[in-house]
């Protein structure tokens, strides 16, 4: 039977979600719950929390990327075993793509969700009620069945924000939390920091944990999860397909932004998986026919990488034997002839594909695509289409080869040809979520 779930919100983003979540995440697993999560949306970094949180996977739930099958059947492997599942969604519960899909929102109403809302009430008085109540009234389809007020001043802030509450709706609120800056995430420029490079995570995690299981009433917010509406519509879906038999995997603090749903979805498709680290100046293994280089943080770490000398000659080796070699986002710039970080200091890079990009000059590149592959690949035939998302800072300074694919933004404006592939090396900065439907 799948679990019941809980799926937290906010009216807009920077609200305290995150902390929230993992808030809740260590306080009910301390009670003895086994408890998992997810995330809405494309975003790689906060799974990796709630798994640090909770000691379990955490997927990614995207509304605007994935068909149904692929979200309910990522519903299912998140839920598997578990007792009680919490979602955190992304942004504002109404914010999605620009064509107006893809949002928190809808999530909820396509899954029958039931939603809490994470209200940040630190610069909000008697206002609070107007705001939470337009939420209320949303959508008929989406139901927001309690209330967590963060960073609230005091007991006096609290009394006020509640009796506001109290006196426009009926809705339940859940307990309210306090401003705290010891509760802060160290954060980049592309989100939060990586978990591993948090060296006093695991405090804060215990004292958030702690914080959520003094101030909420627990208790009634258990109750208040309800297992999802949709059973599950058929055989397992698998996001992409598996780009070899034996696939390689670059994974590190430069190569941390892969989904794992589609890593489980090669595995269930029979793929046997290696993991090796570029940092360390490992080359992927030897036998491998196909080479992944996910997205990351590689600018952080140019040199290192620029020094890498058995990295780079074992990805030579790969490309030589016939093996494809795919990078995303930071793996394709590493494909790359040079990497120019933010100093504007130019590093080598593996010379595989006719790629320089930049840093110095940032020229972000944020949002849902549509892409359409431009050639047969083990990703698909000619014409095969699939929803993406682009997440970066970096600047191309040129860039030659065959065309990856041909790209859409979430409206269907065309964006032109994205990536090169240069024989049986490939990439693009858009980062592959699910095959669309039909």
């Amino acid at each position: 039977m799948t679990a019941p779930a809980l799926l937290l919100a906010a009216p807009m983003t920077g609200s305290g979600k995150t902390v929230v979540c993992l808030g809740l995440l260590r306080a009910l697993k301390a009670r003895g719950l086994d408890v998992a999560a997810f995330k809405v949306g494309p975003d790689f970094l906060d799974p990796a929390f709630h798994e640090r949180a909770c000691g379990r996977p955490s997927a990614n739930l995207d509304p605007w990327a994935m068909r149904l099958q692929t979200l309910v059947e990522l519903f299912e492997w998140t839920a598997s075993g578990a007792e009680l599942v919490i979602g955190e969604g992304m942004m504002g519960l109404a914010d999605g793509a620009p064509d107006g899909r893809g949002s928190t929102g809808d999530l909820a109403a396509l899954l029958g969700l039931p939603v809490i809302l994470v209200v940040d009430c630190s610069r909000l008085g008697g206002s609070v009620a107007p705001l939470v109540d337009g939420f209320l009234r949303w959508r008929e389809e989406v139901e927001v069945v309690g209330l967590v007020l963060n960073r609230v001043a005091g007991p006096d802030h609290a009394e006020l924000l509640i009796e506001a509450c109290e006196a426009t709706f009926s809705t339940r609120i859940l307990g309210w939390l306090p401003e705290d800056p010891g509760l802060t995430l160290a954060e980049r420029h592309l989100g939060l920091v990586l978990p591993d490079e948090q060296p006093a995570l695991e405090a804060v995690l215990a004292r958030v944990g702690e914080l959520v299981a003094e101030r909420l009433d627990l208790e009634r917010l258990v109750r208040l999860a309800r297992p999802p509406s949709l059973a599950c519509l058929g055989p397992p879906v698998r996001p992409w397909p598996p780009l070899g038999q034996k696939i390689a995997i670059a994974r590190d603090a430069a190569f941390a932004f892969a989904y794992p749903a589609v890593l489980e979805g090669w595995r269930a498709a029979g793929a046997e998986l290696t993991f090796f680290s570029p940092l360390a100046d490992e080359p992927p293994a030897a036998d491998a026919d196909a080479v992944y280089l996910p997205g990351g943080y590689p600018e952080l770490h140019a040199g290192r990488l620029e020094a890498a000398a058995h990295f780079r000659a074992g990805l030579e080796t790969a490309a030589r034997r016939g093996a494809f070699v795919y990078g995303e986002c930071g793996g394709y710039m590493v494909l790359g002839r040079s990497l120019v970080d933010a100093d504007g200091t130019a590093h080598r890079m593996a010379g595989l594909l006719p790629l320089e990009t930049s840093l110095a000059e940032p020229a972000p590149r944020i949002g849902w695509r549509r892409l359409r592959l431009e050639d047969e690949s083990p990703l698909g035939r000619v014409g095969t289409r699939y929803r993406a998302h682009e997440f970066h800072l970096a600047r191309i300074v040129s860039e030659g080869g065959t065309p990856f694919a041909r790209a859409a933004d979430a409206r269907g404006r065309e964006l032109g040809p994205v990536g090169c592939r240069v024989g049986s090396v490939a990439g693009s900065f858009l980062h592959l979520i699910d095959r669309e439907a039909g």
